[in-house]
């Protein structure tokens, strides 16, 4: 067989194990042969990866592309250059847009400004709310991978739907094989917190995270799995900040509730004391938490199983929104959310670096397990013969300091400027096609593809490694 290209010399990465010495085939944008070079014969290019690692195409299936309506922070061009300079092969989007994404034509608008402009593939989540609870399967319909829910109080001021409308829709979801996430903090005690704070005066940075206790996502979290046991629902946790999130999701799963979770990387990284450090630039929802809750996060997230994958939540504001000339000035003045397409891949393989993750948990964290999640599997997230060629090629010795001047976004605001990582993502293939590379952005706007979703395929019990 003549190949389009193929991928040699590098250490493939898959949730199993990682195989030297064997080559990736590559026709029609699609796998066609894994295997040593002398058994897949010739190619139109020979792509030499030097030892590096080639993982299944790294998916964040939680990002802000900001379109339509708040262009003016980000848009599908931008955002997407971002995620293929980060090394991220497929991104899934928020629904918090003007207007919202809450309906089969609003999702239709999504994907035709997101096809246009795209650099890599991508999807959209829409949002469920009290005025189109019951028009879950219309959504699904529509082609969305899933639904988002806000329930606590975040850009947009979207209301969630009462519980009994939720429970309607948890069941409605279920029916058709579709998950339903969760911006999971309790509202009514976010809210005492503030007026009690800014009453207080207390305005520094750091009091914003402390504004917003654990308890506030325990109690969601807690309340999400009792209904989605009794709707017999499969539910999705988006960005858990703490280990007693991580904690109740694995006693959850323990149980047999078909509950999954997220966790971020600056969670991973990052403990409260980054607010003293970086000001309100690190300011975020959920907060970042204090050393405890960090280390129970990976604890009983990352080596537990209470976490299933990986993502970013990036959430791009201007430098006027995040107030970045004064960042340790009056926190209730700036807005919460900072970038991270760009350095998630270089945080994680820091992890690995470290030892503290193992490469084969890395690649199904950030890969394998949220296309499942979200009924992209094996389309996205594997590396079979039959898939899409989408790799994300690492080097594991380069050690890089994150600059937010080199950044693709149209934000250059993050709390991972200034930080040292060791592992860099240095190509990104998308359908067999290198986007990005030696430093370049080479997909046009538009190459993105809508990445097809079915049904959920995860179940409540993901992969556990050693660590």
């Amino acid at each position: 067989m003549g190949f389009d290209s193929t991928f040699e010399n590098g250490r493939v990465v898959t949730p199993d194990g990682v195989q030297s010495g064997v080559s990736v085939g590559v026709k029609d944008g699609t796998i066609a042969a894994i295997g040593a070079p002398s058994e897949l014969g010739g190619a139109d290019r020979v792509v030499d990866l030097d030892g590096q690692y080639l993982l299944p195409g790294v998916i964040d299936a939680h990002i802000h592309a900001r379109s339509p309506g708040y262009e003016y922070k980000e848009d599908w061009s931008s955002a997407t250059a971002a995620a293929a300079a980060g090394g991220v092969t497929t991104v899934i989007a928020m629904p918090n847009t003007d207007p919202i994404i809450d309906s089969p034509e609003t999702v239709r608008q999504a994907y035709d400004i997101a096809d246009d402009d795209a650099h890599v593939d991508f999807q959209s989540y829409a949002v469920l709310t009290s005025e189109n609870y019951d028009q879950v399967e219309p959504l699904a319909a529509a082609g969305v991978p899933g639904f988002k829910v806000f329930l606590g109080t975040t850009f947009g001021e979207i209301e969630p739907p009462d519980d009994g409308e939720l429970y309607a829709a948890m069941e409605a979801a279920a029916g058709v094989g579709k998950r339903i996430g969760f911006h999971e903090e309790n509202d009514e005690i976010l809210s005492h917190w503030e007026a009690q704070f800014k009453r207080e005066g207390r305005d520094d940075p750091i009091d914003h995270a402390r504004s917003r206790p654990v308890v506030a996502e325990a109690e969601a979290v807690s309340r999400i799995i009792l209904l989605a046991d009794h709707a017999d629902a499969p539910v999705h946790m988006f960005h858990v900040s703490s280990g007693t999130g991580a904690e109740l999701v694995a006693e959850g799963k323990a149980d047999g509730v078909d509950v999954t979770a997220e966790t971020c990387p600056h969670y991973l990284w990052f403990t409260e004391e980054v607010m003293n450090e970086k000001g309100n630039v690190a300011r975020v929802q959920p907060p970042i938490r204090d050393a405890e809750e960090r280390e129970r996060l990976w604890e009983a997230g990352i080596r537990g199983g209470g976490v299933d994958c990986i993502a970013t939540d990036h959430a791009p504001h201007t430098d006027e929104e995040k107030n970045v000339e004064e960042p340790f000035g009056n926190t209730w003045e700036s807005i919460s959310g900072f970038v991270g397409l760009e350095s998630e891949v270089g945080s994680m393989a820091t992890f690995v670096s470290e030892g503290r993750l193992p490469i084969e948990q890395w690649a199904y964290m950030h890969s394998t397990r949220p296309a499942e999640i979200w009924g992209l599997y094996p389309r996205k997230g594997s590396l079979q013969v039959g898939t899409d060629a989408d790799f994300t090629v690492v080097d594991p010795d380069a050690e890089w300091v994150g600059r937010k001047e080199t950044l693709h976004s149209k934000s250059k605001t993050t709390p991972f400027n200034g930080e040292q990582f060791v592992g860099k993502p240095t190509m990104t293939v998308v359908r067999g096609t290198v986007v990005y590379g030696d430093d370049t952005l080479y997909a046009e706007e538009g190459y993105g593809e809508l990445a097809p979703s079915g049904e959920t395929t995860a179940n409540a019990e993901p992969r556990t490694y050693p660590n």
